[in-house]
This record gives C-alpha cells, sequence and structure tokens, in this order.
C-alpha cells in the first residue's frame, strides 16, 4: 500500500482502546497530537542545544579562563555526569507524575545554571557550571516517554525516532547558533570576548523558559486527561468498546475521549479502528494486554526488578555503545577538526562538527521508521527489530575502527567517513527507542529512564578513555570502535520482551 501523505497533516485515527494515535500529524500544530509530537521534539531539542552550548565556543572559552586540556575534559565529563543522574531519576518521576510535568521541570531546572554562565571566572566555576546545565540532557527521558504515551504501537519507533532525531539535532544547531551569537555580539554590539561569550548564553536561556511554560499550558498529560486518571479512563474504554455492538449502548457511553457527535464514537467506526478485532467484541487476551500497559506507579522493588530484567540491560548495552559514543565524541569533534587540520579557525571547525549533530535529522528518525516497517513486514516480530539494533550497533564500530585506524588529514575523507558513522550512530539510537516501548511498558518510564541514562555513562566512559589519551583522537575512535562490536554481539542472545509479558505488541 503506497504512502498517504495526507497523514503528515490530518488528524490521526485513533486506537479506541488507549486514545493513541496510530499516525503522526507532523505538520498539524492544532491537532493534539501534533501539538505534543512538537512540543517532544523542541522542548528536547532546545535541552540539547543548551547542554552543548559550551564546546563551540570552548576556544575563546578556555583562553578568557586559562584552561588546560584535562580541566577541559573534565568539564565535558561533569556535563555527562549530571545527565545520568537525572535520567536515572526522570524514569521514575515520568511514571508517578507525567511526563509533561517532568520534562516541563528538567529545562526550568537546567535554564538557571545556562543563564548564570556569565559568572563563571575559573576551571572549577566551569565545571560546577557544566554540572548542573548537564540536568537539561535528562529532558531526553520524558521527551521519549511522553512520545510513546500518545502514539501507538505501529508508529511508535516512528514517533520517538523522529522526537529523538530532531531533538538530538540540537547538538548539530548550537555549533552554528552558539559562534553566530558570539560573533553579533563581538561584531555588532562591540564587546570583548570576554563579555560576548558570557552574554551568548542569556539567548538559549529565554529559548528555554519559554518553551517549558508553553509546554504546560498548551499540552495535556495524555491521550485521555490528566495522568492520574491514566488507568480508569483505560479500563473504562475497554468496557465500552467491549459491548460497542450494541448501537443503544455506544449512543449513551462513549470512550474517554470521545464526544458523543464525534464520528468514531459510532460502533461500525470503533470496530474499524480495532482492526482485525471482531465487531462487538474485544477478546480477552487483548483486554489483558492492554490494561497490562497501563503505566503503574513505581516502587524500589519495581525499579529493581525492571532493572535486573535481562531485556532491559541488553536495551542497556546497545544504547551504552551508541548514545554514549555519540555525546563523547559531540564534545572533542570541533577541536579534533583543529588538530589535523591547521587552517580551520573556531568557527569553520565548528560548522564542520555540527554536521555530526545535524544529521540527526535524519539518521534517528530512520532507525525508527525502518523498524517500525520491519516490526510490519514480519508480522510484529520484535526478534527482527532486536536484529536491526545489533546491525546498526555493529556497522557503528566497523566506522569508528575506519577512523580511528585512518585518522585521516584529507578532509573530504574524515568529512564522508564521520557523516557514515552519524548516520549508523543515529539510527542505532532511533531503533532501540523503537524496542523501548514493546519491554516492560507497564514500566515505560523506569525502562526509558535506564536506558537513557545508561547512554550518559557509555558518553562518561568514553569521555574518560579521551581525556587520558589526550590528543590522540584516533586511537580512543578505534578503541570505541572495538567496544560497540563486542557490546552488540554480548546480547544479541537475549530474548526481545521476558517469556512471562503479557502482549508485547
Amino acid at each position: 500500500m503506497p504512502f498517504d501523505i495526507t497523514v503528515l497533516w490530518r488528524a490521526p485515527d485513533i486506537n479506541p482502546l488507549n486514545r493513541k494515535a496510530r499516525s503522526i500529524p507532523v505538520f498539524n500544530p492544532i491537532n493534539v497530537y501534533g501539538r505534543v509530537f512538537l512540543f517532544s521534539w523542541w522542548g528536547f531539542m532546545v535541552a540539547f542545544m543548551s547542554w552543548y552550548a559550551f564546546p563551540p565556543l570552548m576556544k575563546t572559552i578556555r583562553t578568557d579562563l586559562h584552561l588546560s586540556q584535562n580541566e577541559v575534559s573534565n568539564s565535558n565529563i561533569l556535563a555527562l555526569s549530571a545527565t545520568l543522574l537525572v535520567r536515572a531519576v526522570c524514569g521514575p518521576l515520568c511514571d508517578r507524575f507525567g511526563p509533561r510535568y517532568v520534562f516541563a521541570g528538567t529545562l526550568l531546572c537546567g535554564a538557571i545554571p545556562t543563564a548564570l554562565a556569565g559568572t563563571v571566572k575559573n576551571a572549577t566555576g566551569l565545571i560546577i557550571l557544566r554540572f548542573f546545565v548537564g540536568i537539561l540532557g535528562g529532558s531526553f527521558v520524558p521527551c521519549q516517554v511522553w512520545s510513546s504515551a500518545f502514539f501507538d504501537k505501529n508508529v511508535v519507533g516512528t514517533a520517538n525516532g523522529l522526537t529523538g532525531g530532531f531533538g538530538n539535532s540540537g547538538g548539530g544547531i548550537t555549533y552554528f547558533l552558539m559562534p553566530a551569537i558570539f560573533d553579533s555580539f563581538m561584531h555588532s554590539h562591540g564587546m570583548s570576548a570576554h563579555k560576548a561569550w558570557r552574554v551568548s548564553f542569556v539567548v538559549p536561556f529565554l529559548i528555554i523558559t519559554g518553551t517549558a511554560v508553553l509546554m504546560l499550558l498548551l499540552c495535556p498529560d495524555t491521550p485521555t486527561g490528566k495522568w492520574s486518571e491514566r488507568e480508569s479512563a483505560i479500563k473504562h474504554n475497554v468496557e465500552i468498546v467491549n459491548v460497542s455492538h450494541s448501537r443503544q449502548n455506544s449512543a449513551t457511553a462513549v470512550p474517554v475521549g470521545f464526544e458523543k457527535s464525534d464520528k468514531n464514537s459510532s460502533s461500525s467506526d470503533v470496530d474499524v479502528n480495532m482492526g482485525n478485532v471482531e465487531r462487538g467484541q474485544v477478546i480477552d487476551s487483548t483486554v489483558d494486554e492492554y490494561t497490562h500497559e497501563i503505566v503503574q506507579k513505581p516502587s524500589i522493588m519495581g525499579v529493581i526488578k525492571v532493572f535486573l530484567s535481562p531485556q532491559t540491560l541488553a536495551l542497556c548495552t546497545c544504547y551504552f555503545s551508541s548514545f554514549g559514543a555519540e555525546i563523547a565524541i559531540n564534545s572533542i569533534l570541533g577541536t579534533y577538526y583543529l588538530k589535523n587540520f591547521k587552517t580551520l579557525t573556531q568557527t569553520t571547525s565548528g560548522r564542520w562538527a555540527a554536521m555530526f549533530g545535524l544529521l540527526n535529522v535524519y539518521g534517528r528518525p530512520l532507525g525508527g521508521i525502518i523498524a517500525d516497517v520491519i516490526y510490519k513486514k514480519t508480522n510484529g516480530s520484535l526478534w527482527a527489530k532486536k536484529f536491526w539494533v545489533h546491525f546498526l550497533g555493529i556497522m557503528t564500530g566497523v566506522f569508528c575502527i575506519v577512523i580511528g585506524v585512518l585518522n585521516s588529514h584529507d578532509l573530504s575523507t574524515m568529512m564522508g567517513l564521520v557523516a557514515g558513522l552519524a548516520f549508523f550512530m543515529d539510527a542505532g539510537n532511533g531503533a532501540n527507542f523503537a524496542l523501548v516501548p514493546h519491554v516492560h511498558p507497564h514500566a515505560n518510564g523506569i525502562v526509558s529512564g535506564l536506558v537513557g541514562a545508561t547512554g550518559n555513562l557509555g558518553g562518561i566512559v568514553y569521555a574518560i578513555i579521551f581525556r587520558y589519551n589526550g590528543v590522540n583522537y584516533g586511537k580512543v575512535f578505534w578503541i570505541i570502535g572495538v567496544m560497540c562490536i563486542s557490546m552488540n554481539l554480548m546480547v544479541s542472545w537475549i530474548r526481545p520482551i521476558p517469556r512471562s509479558q503479557i502482549g508485547g505488541r
């Protein structure tokens, strides 16, 4: 069946049981699903942009604060450390209070230290400040949990890939934006470099704060209403759809979120939305499957049980090697280019480095989109989705090894290899979070938080390896490549979901 381009702006078909959308109205912010989609990726993008606002200006900052190479590396590591902690905490908080409030809270908490960048006077101040700015990196978890809450399993990989990919592109955009802001303050406003880089951080502060406020004012918690009422709403919908064969009943009782005048409230339309389920009937396994997916209030034992699950550990391992490598490489790429290509300036090297982050715009979404296509073509095989994750992880490792061994001083060769690496790495991130919603869906926030935090742990480990190898960047690249391949092969045998798990759609 050919792709219907109108799904990109028209109101989506809705699953009557959980009220999740079965398509993504990417270009329709008026529709509630399109609006949540917009704020999911935009909120994460501005957070990522501010989180990585320091590396593009690091040459100026380093000179102004008289920083050593180790002090710069330490600031990179601390920025990742805070994000690891915040992501681990954000997961259970999302399950408890809902992703929208956690998302906005994370943005507001990270905006404050961003605004205080101008107060930094020495290396210690920079390291401490970047630790707290790292809070912004935790916004990825509510971004993905919120997206998973609004889009059904047939498109959740695409939705999470798009929101994550567009969001990750902030790491590339900031390499264009921050030097441009810095240059503007210097050349158009006559500021010194000492003052210009400090004032530059006011801009991301304003963008982040405005985004958080609008998110709270314009968006709902879930498709069925308040987060605290999600369980009763879905159970109500299951009961209503289960008796939808009676037009008399459907005229007086409609699923939560439907208006009685809505065309979807008719029994025939409800039955169409239910796909293969016979008219007027919801088989017991389907009911169990949907009620099993209702996110539960987290407990300490629940978190431990999910964390120790082999399926969660497999997801964490893959994300450790893909996203961890991405953020560590993103921190040093501009400096790597300056080392290998002496003719580049801070601004031009930043623009070349920006390509690595900007390729998230298509790389990560493609990882999720292809995962959804594979899922559909294989009649819902999660093994096929998992195979796709490992294939991308292994190819990421291959490209890292090639870049490290060649350590090319030819600009076009280096750019081609980095572009290839970026695709497989970004697609791997997207494919991973196309599989996450299937694993322990009753604890989606916990799983998302643990996987996201482990990605940051990977970033810290790789950043430490960079630190202790100084400017020998090529060596670290091939070390990362070997680790990526080994870790993916190590967990490739683990089942996609536990044998005892209900559903797994």
